[in-house]
């Protein structure tokens, strides 16, 4: 057989759980609605535009 052939007649060693969990530091999502309240400003868009 060829070398390539016979890289692969076995299986790699086994990858430990505690190996496979990053702990890398994050920052905190920002807020998607940038501090404001949507609800209100539809209500304001569109639901006083027509009084």
């Amino acid at each position: 057989m060829t070398p390539d052939q016979d890289r692969f007649k076995q299986l790699p060693k086994r990858v430990r759980l505690e190996d496979t969990i990053t702990t890398a530091e994050t920052d905190p999502v920002p807020d998607p609605d940038g501090d404001r309240d949507p609800d209100r400003d539809f209500l304001i868009r569109y639901g006083l535009g027509g009084v």
